[in-house]
């Protein structure tokens, strides 16, 4: 009973992560609120892990559905043909640009995530965070940019890199990686589309970074997964695929048609809630405050 109840845990997981790891709402806002309801019966090491490499599930939902657009070496009707055979260019200079963009935060991930982890992780650098780009989020709206760069074949280095900068700006939790990424390309002259495709491509070397980073601790630090731990993983990582295909489908779909201001007003109100419920556990729990 108690394992069926972790596995139903997993799903939840899963699907919170499916959703919020693509809309610019905060995946990790939305994890601490879960972990106030949905404790596992695991220990502190597996459960950091396990906020990151759920991940690769909903890395793996954007290789299926772009693969395409990804993948180098395929003739236009989308057969994969030999390395020296075909080459499309465009794509090729696509990832070097997605590279350029990583570099910043992955560089900056490295040295710096154990800090992080242990001084911002918590609810209210969660919370100010939310609001503070929700109201960004509403701001840029209200006053729109004609985008100049419409298909990711026109996106230039230069736009790749203010990306990129923008993109060390989600290491702090509650900042979303694809909210801070997409704020950066549309300030930048990306269209809305453009911007949110062009996040969503980052996230591939950018999540298998921090996967394999999160991983190589875990184990470097002497733990060993126990069976349900996997379990509970890899169901995890498989509805997180599951929900991300919808989920990409879904902001694709939307932002042809609307604005990102509902996504900041939705920041702001989960950062209110965040704070309400750190300011319940801090007065009536007594919870420590946040590390300095």
């Amino acid at each position: 009973m108690d394992f069926i109840l972790e596995i139903l845990k997993a799903v939840v997981y899963g699907v919170i992560e499916g959703i919020t790891e693509w809309l610019p709402i905060s995946s990790t806002g939305h994890m601490i609120l879960a972990e106030q309801v949905l404790k596992f019966q695991f220990s502190d090491a597996f459960m950091e892990m396990f906020r990151v490499v759920i991940q690769l599930g909903a890395i793996l939902a954007v290789v299926v559905l772009y693969f395409r657009k990804l993948w180098p070496f395929c003739v236009d009707n989308g057969q994969t043909v030999g390395f020296s055979r075909h080459i499309r260019w465009p794509v090729m200079h696509l990832w070097f640009k997605i590279i350029a963009a990583c570099l910043p935060a992955a560089v900056l991930g490295i040295l710096l995530d154990d800090w992080f982890d242990a001084h911002l992780y918590n609810s209210l650098t969660v919370a100010t965070t939310l609001i503070l780009y929700g109201v960004i989020f509403i701001l840029i709206e209200r006053r729109p940019r004609p985008p100049r760069t419409a298909k990711l074949s026109r996106i230039t280095y230069r736009q790749a890199g203010i990306v990129g900068l923008w993109q060390v700006l989600s290491l702090v939790p509650g900042t979303s990686r694809s909210g801070a990424t997409i704020i950066g390309g549309t300030l930048c002259g990306m269209s809305r589309p453009c911007a949110s495709q062009f996040t969503f491509f980052l996230a591939i070397p950018v999540m298998l970074g921090a996967s394999g980073l999160k991983l190589v601790k875990f184990f470097g630090d002497g733990n060993q997964l126990t069976g349900a731990e996997v379990a509970v993983l890899l169901v995890g990582c498989v509805v997180a695929f599951l929900v991300s295909m919808l989920a990409i489908r879904f902001l694709m779909d939307y932002v042809k048609r609307h604005t990102f201001t509902a996504f900041g007003w939705y920041r702001i109100a989960l950062g209110i809630v965040v704070l309400a419920v750190w300011v319940v556990q801090a007065v009536f729990f007594k919870t420590p405050a946040p590390a300095a």
